[in-house]
C-alpha cells in the first residue's frame, strides 16, 4: 500500500467579503480627448541567444529526473495493486496486464543508489506477475 502524505488538513477558509473590492461595476476608458496614433511594430532581434536556450533544455535537472524515476514506481505500484484487487475479487483483466507491460516497456533512467535498488525491486515483483502468465519474455 502507497502512502502519498502524512500532513494534515487544516482548517481552510475563503475570502472574506470586506476583502473584495467595491466600485460602480461600470468600465470607463477616458482618452482625454485625443487617442494616440498607432506606432509600427519593431522588427525581431537577431536569434543569438538561440543557442544558450538549447544549451539549458539539454541540461537535465537531478531533481526532475528524481521525479520521473519516483513516478514510474508509482505507476508500478499503482498497477501491481490493481492487479492484485483484481485476483481477490475473482476476475483478471487483461487491460491491467497490458498496462503493466506498458509501464515494464518504457525506457527507464538510472540514477541514485538506493531509489535505482527499490524500483529494480518493484520491477522484479512486475516482471514475475507477468511471466505467471507468460506475457514476459525470458
Amino acid at each position: 500500500m502507497r502512502i502519498d502524505s502524512n500532513s494534515r488538513v487544516g482548517n481552510v477558509t475563503g475570502r472574506s467579503a470586506s476583502g473584495r473590492a467595491s466600485g460602480s461595476g461600470t468600465f470607463e476608458v477616458n482618452l482625454g480627448g485625443q487617442a494616440t496614433e498607432a506606432r509600427a511594430a519593431m522588427g525581431a532581434g537577431p536569434v543569438t541567444s538561440l543557442d544558450a536556450l538549447l544549451a539549458l533544455q539539454a541540461v537535465d535537472d537531478p531533481l526532475q529526473k528524481r521525479r520521473r524515476m519516483a513516478r514510474r514506481g508509482t505507476d508500478l505500484i499503482d498497477t501491481l495493486e490493481g492487479l492484485r484487487t483484481d485476483l481477490l475479487a475473482g476476475r483478471l483483466t487483461e487491460g491491467r496486464l497490458t498496462q503493466l507491460m506498458a509501464v515494464m516497456t518504457q525506457a527507464r533512467e538510472r540514477g541514485e543508489p538506493g531509489l535505482d535498488a527499490l524500483l529494480d525491486e518493484i520491477e522484479l515483483r512486475a516482471r514475475v506477475e507477468l511471466a505467471k502468465r507468460g506475457l514476459y519474455p525470458a
